[in-house]
Parts: structure tokens; sequence; C-alpha cells
């Protein structure tokens, strides 16, 4: 099964869609420096078969590769899931810079 997730800056969200159809979805409100994250929501129908995680992924590397904004997660989904995925504080707005070493 491939999620395929694309941008839809028209309607200010990331869409997630499986075979065409629409999976869920992560809503964002944008400033010159920053992309608010406010509400992501997996359809029931494809709920449990990681629409969420690629699609908060796939949201964050395009951030990343946009270069010029960081993340403000107000989503309780998106903070979670940044929370396990280390690899991805640095985009995060006013984060502290991490202690962890080798």
């Amino acid at each position: 099964m491939d999620i395929v997730v694309t941008d839809v800056p028209e309607q200010d969200r990331f869409e997630a869609r499986i075979e065409g159809d629409l999976a869920g979805y992560a809503e964002y409100m944008t400033t010159d420096v920053l992309i608010v994250f406010t509400h992501t929501e997996v359809l029931p129908n494809f709920e449990g078969k990681g629409v969420g995680g690629a699609l908060v992924r796939a949201a964050l590397d395009a951030v990343r590769e946009g270069g010029k904004r960081k993340v403000l997660p107000l989503c309780p989904f998106v903070k979670a899931w940044i929370g396990k995925h280390a690899e991805y504080f640095d985009l995060v707005y006013d984060a502290p810079p991490t202690t962890v070493k080798d």
C-alpha cells in the first residue's frame, strides 16, 4: 500500500492519499518563518495503516527541504510524533539544543 503525501497550499494542508483516495490530512498555517501544524486527521477507513506517521514524516521532510521555516506543532498528534523522532527536533521552533551524547 503506497501512501502518497502532497502539499496542497491552496487548502493549507498536506494530504495523504492511497490509490487516489484521501486517507488523511495535516492542516497548517504559515508565516515567513513558521509553519504551524494545527490539526491532523486520518479518515476512519484508513486508521491503523500508518497514514498519520507517513503524513507527518513527509510534511516535516518538505519543511526541511524548503529550508526557511521552523515548525510549531500545536496539533497534539504532530507534537507527539516529533517527540518520538529525535531526528526532527531541529525543525521545532525555539526548541533547546540537544544534550544527547554518543
